[in-house]
């Protein structure tokens, strides 16, 4: 997903769930943050760097490819990202352990590790609701892709259509695919920009949905293709169906979270809530454009009668940075630092219980308490983490 529904639609899901203004750009801040703390970011404003929730694309290229370095990569998009639906789900066919293990990652919503998520996000703070919310909406958009540099997971071919109607008809058009970064996407045209093509299994362009571009992440999208892992056999994608259901998951989750609910159970929306205005949120969901920031800012101030402001990436930079080191975790970007490690060591552990070795060892800060930043520096170096 991109800033519009993890921001602008993320405060609209806050506010109907019973978040006050002030709360709910909390929350929806954190959200969209997810998609910016990077290591680069936290270098630069001297916080823990094992509390990255995203690589940038500089970050990524100079990445390691080695054991370690791709259990870094996935131990981060794994966790933030493209969280596993079935950590003990097997293929249909007979494979090795290292492939059932890359396809035990593949994302999708309504799994044990969302749950995981969202109860670890209760009594913590705006900031984990936030990321669990991201989280969240990730599973939808982000379905059928893994957090794992992996060509035979992630990979597309020329079987890619978009299914549209067209003239009062039902049409499969074809997308086209190119590797130009500076390019913008063509919906006329039905031409995306999608990661260069590589054949080495762990190159990072297969990370995620890099193969599909920025496709998945578009509400309108429906699609259909033939993956791999899937036997090429077609897969079907229907966003606007999945955004819908994301944002009624999320106002139930945000409910949870407020208390409203003594538990969150997986395949639970709250689709009265979104009632009064379905129509409207629907409309912004299939409507067919790049980016729906205005559309989904103006519903959310009509919701709450107040601004939204324009996302900020360094809002909260000075008052990290100029706190003292015994007060830097009562920040909001110290908690969030602590909130995102709490939800990184939460997913690594249970891929790592699963015996799984992908996104390398884990401490479990639920047997072994949570004592600070330093807690997680082994995972960021990688000790212990050589098993695959």
């Amino acid at each position: 997903m991109q800033k519009d529904f993890h921001y602008y639609a993320t405060y609209a899901t806050a506010i109907i769930a019973g978040y006050s203004h002030e709360e709910s750009m909390e929350i929806c801040y954190s959200a969209q943050f997810v998609d910016l703390c990077t290591k680069t970011f936290l270098k630069g404003i001297g916080a823990p760097v094992s509390a990255a929730t995203t690589q940038i694309q500089t970050e990524l290229i100079d990445a390691r490819t080695d054991m370690l370095g791709l259990q870094d990569i996935t131990r981060i998009w794994a966790s933030f990202h493209f969280l596993p639906r079935d950590l003990y789900v097997n293929p249909e066919r007979k494979c090795s352990k290292r492939y059932r293990n890359k396809f035990r990652l593949i994302c999708g919503p309504n799994g044990d590790l969302l749950v995981d998520t969202v109860n670890l996000a209760k009594g913590a703070g705006t900031q984990a609701a936030g990321i669990a919310m991201h989280v969240l909406a990730d599973t939808w958009a982000h379905q059928y892709f893994a957090g794992t540099p992996s060509l035979v997971i992630n990979n597309t071919n020329d079987y890619f259509y978009e299914m549209m109607m067209v003239d009062g008809e039902d049409k499969d058009i074809r997308v086209k695919f190119r590797h130009n970064p500076s390019a913008e996407d063509d919906l006329d045209n039905h031409i995306f920009t999608n990661s260069l093509y590589q054949t080495s299994e762990k190159s990072i362009m297969n990370l995620g949905h890099g193969r599909a571009g920025h496709f998945p992440d578009y509400s309108f999208a429906r699609y259909k293709y033939m993956p791999a892992w899937a036997n090429y056999r077609a897969v079907i994608k229907d966003n606007p169906m999945d955004y819908a259901s994301a944002f009624t998951q999320m106002i139930y989750a945000m409910k949870f979270l407020r208390g409203e609910h003594e538990v969150f159970e997986k395949e639970k929306y709250d689709v009265e809530a979104m009632m009064p205005w379905k129509h409207e949120i629907l409309s912004i969901i299939i409507k067919r454009q790049l980016d729906a920031c205005d559309d989904w800012k103006a519903f959310g101030e009509k919701l709450s009668g107040c601004e939204i402001e324009d996302f900020d990436i360094d809002k909260y930079r000075n008052e990290y940075v100029n706190a003292s080191e015994n007060e830097k975790n009562s920040t909001f970007l110290g908690k969030f630092t602590l909130a995102a490690m709490a939800q990184k060591s939460l997913v690594t552990n249970r891929i790592y219980k699963s015996g799984n070795r992908l996104a390398g060892r884990s401490v479990d800060f639920g047997k072994e308490g949570f004592k600070g930043n330093r807690d997680f520096a082994g995972l960021v170096k990688g000790e212990g983490g050589t098993d695959d």
